[in-house]
């Protein structure tokens, strides 16, 4: 009887333990090929939620007006609803379509990334936008929570799985001669 028979383990799970530690080490090098992040300060962060909290209010009173006329009222299901739709619908178009960041993010060089450095999806954008609200609960409790997190994590940013990180303003040079 072999070693590892001895100990209850059969060679078929030895093997398989051993591709799966490979399969890890391959892992753990796709996400070092996605670079290596500086993680946004959290000034930085509050600042850029005031850019757009700023963006975020004009976009629901545009909206309300265009769909009220500038004297009727709206019901209040649907301010609610607006409330909710706008902000969902601009976080996902700029995380989704615009490299991770919103007019605020842009304007202070950071942005959102998942946590091997990609892209985030729509589910993710959609998942950390109405995570924004669960972060606001209980006097803010979830953004409150980055300043103790060791990477900087909100409530919003572990729901998605995201980072905010420093832009990476290095150009790509090609040569055109």
């Amino acid at each position: 009887m072999d070693e590892k028979a001895k100990h209850g383990q059969s060679t078929g799970q030895s093997e398989y333990a051993a591709g799966q530690s490979e399969y890890a080490a391959g892992q753990s090098e796709y996400a070092a090929g996605q670079g290596e992040y500086e993680l946004a300060g959290l000034m930085t962060r509050a600042l850029a939620l005031m850019i757009d909290a700023f963006l975020l209010v004009a976009a629901v009173l545009i909206c309300i007006l265009v769909l009220t006329g500038i004297g009727d009222s709206l019901p209040d299901r649907a301010s609610y609803f607006i409330g909710l739709v706008v902000p969902v619908a601009y976080h996902w178009y700029f995380w989704t379509q615009r490299d991770g960041q919103t007019p605020g993010k842009f304007a202070l060089g950071i942005r959102v990334v998942k946590a091997d450095g990609t892209a985030i999806r729509d589910t993710d954008a959609v998942i950390r936008a109405i995570g924004y609200q669960v972060s606001s609960w209980f006097f803010c409790l979830g953004y409150i929570w980055a300043i103790f997190d060791k990477n900087n994590q909100t409530w919003h940013d572990k729901l998605a799985g995201t980072y905010v990180v420093r832009r990476d303003d290095r150009r790509r040079m090609v040569d055109v001669g």
